[in-house]
């Protein structure tokens, strides 16, 4: 029999459609929580960003709900919702919620042991509160841009991934959330949390960040060893156009890729400033010798801290993904059958029972009814339109 989830029995009403809040609701599901997408009714469907249908795992295990919040009937609704939920998130801009009369005020009244999370570019106060922004500006303000790689032109390189929308805001939600339920349990007590997607890449940024704070010396590309400095730790084209990532910094693995590529000379001079020219162009000679693949499989498994730059293509036919369960199969109920990524992270297992529901279907009715709405209540709501 599988074990409880750890989540089981909390419920997260998101009210975010997309970005950090949405990435933070699919992970708390996954956990086993019991998430409530709220979304407005049909006539304020341009309200809101409708994701690709396979986005945020296809909202897999939840459920839908629509409110009109401008109107005081659909607004009751929902606060009667939240009086019963565990998790309110939220990525309104600042000011916005509590305009709605939904902010925290309204719901911690509802309800005193409700953790509000609102997720925001640069958080609730400071000058650039109320700006928009998305994933790139995050990353530039916080300087993980600058000290990135170079494009060809010599400004900052594009990042493959949004890391500040799910490292920065996402998973700091997640922390959070757990963080302020697990204090919950000792004293009953809910929590607003003030997530700030800046916030959270500069706590990505602080070791470069405290190297400048404690000691002057201020991180860029090139600087250390971990954007560029060394030879050591770079990216390598293999011979037949594939790229290699080499990641040695401890130097017994350091002496073992030397000697693997013939470059004995080089085992003790990996800190050599004065080298590191003839060193970098040494590797990428006998790395052009070889196809990328062939280099994995020798070095791969040799303690060299090589592996293969893959593409999207390839990291979803990864035997290693493979092994780990990463890739599950779904099906959707307009869009048939696909995979997508499962519950990968520690702690997570995937609901053999979590389906994949049709977000033009809603389940607002069933959760009405739950929090003590009757028959007739609903059919007054839903016939005034402000729920659906």
């Amino acid at each position: 029999m599988p074990a409880t989830p750890p989540l089981d029995g909390v419920r997260v009403l998101d009210l975010a459609s997309v970005g950090p809040a949405a990435r933070a609701s699919r992970w708390l599901a996954d956990y086993g929580a019991e998430v409530v997408k709220v979304g407005p009714v049909p006539r304020h469907d341009g309200v809101q960003v409708t994701p690709a249908f396979h986005a945020y795992s296809a909202h897999r295990g939840m459920q839908r709900a629509l409110f009109d919040l401008k109107a005081d009937a659909g607004r009751s609704a929902f606060l009667a919702l939240a009086a019963e939920a565990d998790v309110v998130i939220e990525s309104f801009r600042p000011g916005v919620v509590d305009r709605l009369g939904i902010g925290y005020a309204a719901v911690n009244e509802a309800n005193p042991g409700i953790v509000y999370c609102s997720t925001s570019g640069y958080g609730q106060d400071g000058e650039r509160s109320r700006w928009a922004g998305h994933d790139l500006n995050y990353l530039a303000v916080a300087g993980y841009l600058h000290c990135g790689g170079r494009g060809a032109d010599g400004g900052p390189a594009m990042p493959g991934a949004t890391v500040a929308d799910s490292a920065g805001g996402g998973m700091q939600a997640v922390m959070a959330i757990l963080a302020a339920l697990y204090r919950r349990q000792a004293t009953g007590e809910g929590a607003y949390l003030d997530v700030s997607v800046a916030d959270g890449v500069l706590s990505l940024m602080s070791l470069a960040v405290d190297e400048l704070l404690a000691g002057g010396d201020e991180p860029g590309p090139g600087h250390g060893i971990l954007t560029g400095r060394y030879a050591c730790y770079g990216l390598y084209q293999a011979g037949d156009g594939g790229w290699l990532a080499v990641g040695v910094i401890e130097p017994h693995f350091w002496a073992n890729l030397c000697r693997a590529l013939g470059c004995e000379d080089y085992v003790g001079h990996q800190f050599d400033d004065d080298r590191q020219d003839e060193i970098r162009a040494a590797l990428a000679e006998a790395f052009s010798t070889r196809d990328r693949d062939e280099w994995v499989a020798e070095l791969g498994p040799a303690d060299t801290c090589v592996s293969a730059v893959q593409s999207i293509a390839e990291v979803v036919d990864d035997p290693q993904y493979a092994a780990r369960g990463a890739f599950v199969d779904a099906e959707h109920p307009t869009e048939g059958e696909f995979r997508q990524v499962g519950a990968v992270l520690a702690g997570q297992e995937l609901d053999p029972g979590a389906e994949i529901p049709d977000m033009a279907t809603t389940a607002t009715e069933d959760l009405l009814r739950g929090v003590g709405y009757d028959r007739d209540e609903l059919d007054r709501l839903v016939e005034e339109g402000v729920v659906a």
